[in-house]
């Protein structure tokens, strides 16, 4: 009998997540909807920095310290706009806005 292999939920969102930029995005996009919870933008954030090459490696491209990405992407964060702009193009991402209706 073949063995199959399998991965973790885990392991297969960062796979996508690094693989997949337009799934990154609708990842994201779900995340700002929650506006009842705005750690959740946060954390989404984060996983997809570390899926995208880790947070050094953003922090370095968004021009920030690490530990200032760190705490900006932690659950009790509170960046300024502008880190999150700076952030989300170094993702090769960009925010923006929509009609809700």
């Amino acid at each position: 009998m073949k063995k199959t292999t399998s991965i973790s939920h885990d392991e297969a969102m960062v796979r996508e997540l690094r693989e997949h930029p337009e799934f990154a995005a609708e990842y994201l996009k779900t995340a700002m909807e929650d506006a009842g919870e705005p750690e959740v933008l946060l954390i989404a954030l984060r996983r997809v920095a570390e899926a995208r090459g880790g947070m050094a490696k953003i922090a370095r491209e968004a021009g920030m310290e690490r530990e200032s990405l760190y705490r900006a992407l932690s659950a009790r964060g509170n960046p300024r706009w502008s880190t999150l702009v700076a952030v989300t193009r170094a993702l090769g991402l960009k925010l923006t806005v929509e009609t809700n209706r």
